[in-house]
């Protein structure tokens, strides 16, 4: 998808994208470092992260990627500190790393359902929580919580990711509330399902992806072009006064019925 924005929209930022080196994180790096933004990355191991870091790097801003593990608050001080040290400041946060697995709630375990919780929605706060000090001298700090569609309606499999983001979602609505007076915006962005993407391969059989194009008021999934689109509206200045609000980008999906995912 060619880039609707002017360029250089986000020149003179500093990003920071967990989950940043595959799916729609890596397209939304991709995205700021196309709209002039120094970009840093991180995920659990740097195998995910450093081709990531390559395509960056090829949009002619700086770029780093640190591994580190949302769930571990030590490991994410490590991760926020190197960014500051290398790229001098951070102005966007997008919270992205996720973890997800279908599973009826009578088979999953009380491990498995933590987990799930630990890496959405604690991660979440653990990296906003690291960050804030950084967000708040920038002077317009923007935080970029990345949610899901799962928890609008009952999804079959999905209680463990389902809780998870809904607690994300109402963690922005607290930020937002409490982080305001110190300048900086907390948005959630909800896709739906999106075209090519690990969760919608392993989430969906070809079945269910029939189902939801035949529901989906527009007939199709997303694209992780268009859901990087609407990252850089929510984290440029044509959103200045939009914040505590979570946007569903799913075509419409779930305004219809609940979908089964196994």
């Amino acid at each position: 998808m060619a880039n609707i924005f002017r360029a250089g929209l986000l020149e003179g930022k500093t990003a920071l994208v967990t989950g940043g080196g595959t799916g729609i994180c890596r397209g939304i790096a991709l995205a700021f470092a196309e709209a002039g933004c120094d970009v840093a990355i991180t995920s659990r191991t740097l195998d995910h992260l450093e081709p990531t870091q390559v395509e960056i790097a090829a949009r002619g801003v700086r770029s780093l990627a640190v591994a580190g593990d949302v769930r571990d608050p030590a490991a994410v001080d490590e991760v926020i500190g190197q960014t500051v040290e290398r790229l001098g400041k951070i102005d966007i946060l997008v919270n992205g790393a996720a973890g997800n697995f279908v599973c009826l709630a009578e088979n999953l375990s009380p491990n498995g359902f933590g987990t799930v919780v630990d890496i959405d929605l604690k991660g979440t706060f653990n990296v906003s929580r690291a960050a804030f000090p950084h967000l708040k001298a920038s002077g317009s700090g923007v935080v970029l919580n990345i949610s899901a569609t799962l928890q609008l309606l009952g999804t079959m499999g999905q209680s463990h990711a389902s809780a998870a983001k809904a607690g994300i979602d109402a963690l922005t609505r607290g930020l937002a509330v409490e982080w305001g007076p110190s300048g900086i915006r907390v948005n959630g962005l909800a896709p739906g399902p999106v075209e090519g993407t690990e969760g919608v391969k392993r989430l969906t059989t070809e079945a269910s992806r029939r189902m939801i194009q035949e529901q989906c008021p527009l007939g199709r999934m997303a694209t992780i072009d268009e859901i990087a689109q609407v990252s850089l509206f929510l984290c440029s200045d044509a959103s200045t006064f939009v914040t505590g609000v979570t946007l569903v980008v799913d075509g419409g999906l779930w305004l219809r019925s609940a979908r089964a995912l196994v």
